[in-house]
């Protein structure tokens, strides 16, 4: 480990022994990844089920589309060294009336800004869902489709991308420009961030 990521895995172990939302229906489980010279930042919802038990980020369904969207691996997508990952919750919220319930408030403005100026050799940030792009991206009067359909405004710091839930196999029929020419950009420049 290279000296200046120790102040970034000291960091990333008081994310994990975080006990602040003790009353969660699985308990508390943090789940994030990172090395300070990460290039590519993933910054998704919160963990399900899956991922609760496992504590492996993306481990499900949701996790092969994303890495079939960036083109990788998963050797390579779990390579902390150039892709870092961190939720805008980041332990299990719990289960609503239509799937798991939106990601607990707290945890962004408590790790985010400090687990990001660990993180310097950053170029890109993909924006994963709704509450992502709500908390990043200044333009509150837009929807997810909207912000997504104008991708190209956001770069070169920040991508926005639909959830690649199984739940929005709809979103992307309706959307076929989205794989058409968003995924192979995306394709495109995380293999040159990343090489």
């Amino acid at each position: 480990m290279a000296t200046s990521d120790i102040p970034l895995q000291n960091l990333l172990e008081e994310v994990r022994s975080c006990e602040r939302c003790e009353d969660l229906p699985l308990g508390p489980r943090p789940v994030v990844r990172a090395a300070s010279t990460a290039s590519v930042l993933i910054i998704g919802q919160a963990p399900g089920t899956r991922v609760h038990a496992s504590g492996i980020p993306w481990d499900d369904p949701s996790g092969e589309r994303l890495r079939n969207w960036m083109g990788l691996t998963s050797e390579q997508f779990y390579d902390t060294s150039r892709i870092a990952i961190m939720p805008m919750g980041f332990c299990y919220p719990g289960k609503g009336r239509s799937g798991d319930l939106p990601p607990r408030p707290e945890c962004a403005p408590l790790w985010h800004e400090a687990i990001l100026e660990s993180l310097p050799n950053l170029g890109l940030t993909l924006l994963i869902g709704q509450y992502a792009q709500s908390y990043y991206l200044a333009d509150h009067h837009r929807n997810l489709t909207e912000r997504v359909k104008r991708w190209r405004d956001y770069l070169p710091r920040f991508l926005p991308l639909v959830h690649p839930s199984p739940r929005n196999r709809r979103w992307l029929a309706q959307n076929p420009w989205f794989e058409k020419e968003l995924v192979p950009f995306l394709r495109m420049e995380v293999a040159r961030r990343i090489s």
